[in-house]
């Protein structure tokens, strides 16, 4: 195959893009190399459920890393309820004092503070 074609690939066509429109490929990319959840053990579940409860009732800023279908993220919150039917976390971000939530499921690793 002739290489000239492959020499410039998508940087031909970013110029005559729209910004949001090069954003939409990005994410799309991303979603192409997403990352599956891992599994974790027992003890590794036993130690989160302590934190947790440690958070909650000490009033702990903890830092979250979550499993959000595509990648990890990293949640920086102060557990404010916990609700053990739905299987969720509430809290307050701590730059945006925004109210989040998380499901215990998606938590993959928790750390104080």
């Amino acid at each position: 195959m002739d290489q000239r074609n492959h020499d410039r690939g998508t940087i031909k066509w970013t110029s005559l893009m729209l910004p949001e429109h090069v954003e939409l490929i990005k994410r799309q990319w991303k979603e192409d190399q997403r990352v599956e959840k891992g599994i974790i053990d027992e003890q590794k579940a036993v130690e989160i459920d302590f934190i947790l409860q440690r958070a909650l009732h000490d009033g702990l800023t903890v830092n979250v890393k979550v499993h959000n279908g595509f990648d990890y993220e990293h949640i920086r919150m102060k557990i404010t309820y916990m609700n053990k039917l739905e299987r969720k976390v509430f809290g307050k971000e701590e730059e945006s004092k925004e109210v989040t939530s998380c499901k215990l499921d998606d938590i993959s690793d928790i750390t104080i503070v």
